[in-house]
């Protein structure tokens, strides 16, 4: 069976959010917070985890982060406060 691909985002230092997908969340977190994240991350750190979503395949993690980064931050908020698993 296929490791899953998740969708999540991490809400940086400066208050503003950032959405990715990966494999593994933990491992991801860990290199956005070392600074070998993405680059919007580097300066933004340190990030805290305040979203994750399973998605069946790559191809929907991507569809769906794409459909995420394109939402205003209100929509992302009440995504985070309504449905998100993490705690924050």
């Amino acid at each position: 069976m296929k490791a899953p691909w998740f969708v999540y985002i991490l809400q940086c230092r400066d208050q503003s959010y950032y959405t990715g997908i990966t494999k593994d969340v933990d491992r991801r977190l860990d290199s956005h917070n070392l600074g070998r994240g993405a680059r919007y991350t580097r300066s933004r750190r340190p990030c805290r985890l305040v979203y994750v979503e399973e998605c069946k395949n790559e191809s929907a993690a991507r569809r769906r982060e794409r459909e995420i980064k394109s939402w205003r931050r209100e929509r992302k908020r009440k995504l985070i406060n309504e449905f998100s698993p993490v705690t924050t």
